[in-house]
Parts: structure tokens; C-alpha cells; sequence
């Protein structure tokens, strides 16, 4: 089953950097991201069924700073549809930044899980959209550390119990998933990971482009 939608459907993107792409500087407050390339797409497609996109994106947002701004950022705009991409700052890498800490998985599930069940309450569609870490290799800049493979093993340990928390909640939910990572696997394996993102987390214009299209997938 695909998420229909109709003229006057208002779809909301919710996350973190990923989902920013830069919203507050753009225009239309989409962002250079997926967002923008979805909603163009659609557009493009449909010009008979104009949809309202809005994007709430936050760099830097975990699954906690989400929640705290949850009433204001979604639930106050009544979307029909809300799309959640959120987890790698969640993730391990936190811990390479003063303030940083490990979030268990079940705490990670836990706050996730109150952001969806309002939405769920409201009858809004959900499609979730999983983390995603792509196999970088060598030394890269992450912060103002100097990253190496090793720690991002550690970080994919930590990152894999959070995203079957997402695949979970999805089922728990019936809410549509865009399974990002394994998507991302199959890309780089193809083509190298590099095309795709050159941190391992932000995606490319590329990149960009494939989380639109698997998302258009979802919708009809």
C-alpha cells in the first residue's frame, strides 16, 4: 500500500541536518535537500494536485531535541503525512565532542516512540526513514576530530541496534519505511560510497536524489 496524496495535503518533513539541507537560507523553507527534490518532483508529476510541503528539519537534532520541540515544529501544523529521518546524532560519534554521550537503544526507542504515538492518535501517515551510515574509508573530518576506520566500526555497532528500533516502531505502527541504509549499501557497493556521501552521513546531491526517488516510491 502507497500513502495517497491528495490536492491541499499537507506533508511535513521532520530530522536533522540531512532533512535541514539549509531550509532557514532557501527560499520556500525546503532546504537544497530531499525534501526540495521531492517536492519538485511531485510538482512536477501532479501540477492537479498541489500539495503543502513543510520542512522542520534542525541540524544537530537527536530523537530528544526533536521531542522538545515536537508541539511547535509538527503536531501544531496538523500534517496529513509527517516523514521522520532522524538517528545519527543519536549515534556514537556523539561521544568525540565534550557534551557527548552514548544513547541506549531503548531510550533512543523510547523518545521515538513518543513523537509517533500523537501522529498515530491524530491518523497521520507515517514513513519513517531509516539512519544511515555509509562505509567511508580512510581519515575523515568529523567536528574537529580526525575519524579512522576503527571508530567507525564502533559507530556502526551503535548505529544498527538504532536502526531496527526504526524498523520496528514502523511495524508497531504501520507506518511506511524507506529502508535508507540498506539503499545506501547497495548504491555504494555499486559505485563506491563517496558518490553517494563524502562524510558517511550527508549525503550528496546524488544521495539526495535517491532518498527522493525511494520516497516517491512510497506515495501515489
Amino acid at each position: 500500500m502507497t500513502i495517497t496524496l491528495r490536492a491541499g495535503t499537507t506533508v511535513l518533513f521532520a530530522g536533522d541536518s540531512i532533512t535541514d539541507s539549509q531550509r532557514l537560507e532557501s527560499e520556500d523553507g525546503l532546504g537544497f535537500g530531499y525534501p526540495l527534490r521531492v517536492a519538485g518532483e511531485w510538482d512536477f508529476r501532479h501540477p492537479d494536485r498541489p500539495v503543502n510541503w513543510l520542512n522542520t528539519g534542525t541540524g544537530g537534532h537527536k530523537v530528544s531535541d526533536l521531542e522538545a520541540r515536537w508541539r511547535m515544529d509538527v503536531l501544531d501544523a496538523r500534517p496529513d503525512v509527517v516523514s521522520i529521518l532522524v538517528g545519527v546524532n543519536d549515534m556514537g560519534w556523539h561521544t568525540i565532542v565534550p557534551d557527548g554521550r552514548v544513547i541506549p537503544a531503548d531510550e533512543f526507542a523510547a523518545g521515538y516512540d513518543r513523537l509517533l504515538a500523537p501522529l498515530a492518535e491524530a491518523g497521520t501517515e507515517l514513513i519513517l526513514v531509516e539512519p544511515f551510515l555509509l562505509p567511508i574509508s580512510g581519515t575523515v573530518m568529523a567536528g574537529h576530530a580526525q575519524i579512522d576506520d576503527a571508530v567507525r566500526e564502533e559507530w556502526r555497532a551503535d548505529l544498527n541496534p538504532k536502526i531496527q528500533v526504526v524498523r520496528e516502531l514502523a511495524r508497531n505502527y504501520g507506518a511506511h519505511l524507506l529502508a535508507a541504509d540498506g539503499m545506501f549499501a547497495e548504491l555504494a557497493a555499486a559505485s563506491g560510497p563517496e558518490h553517494w556521501s563524502a562524510d558517511g552521513v550527508h549525503p550528496t546531491p546524488a544521495g539526495h536524489a535517491a532518498l527522493a526517488a525511494a520516497w516517491l516510491r512510497l506515495v501515489a
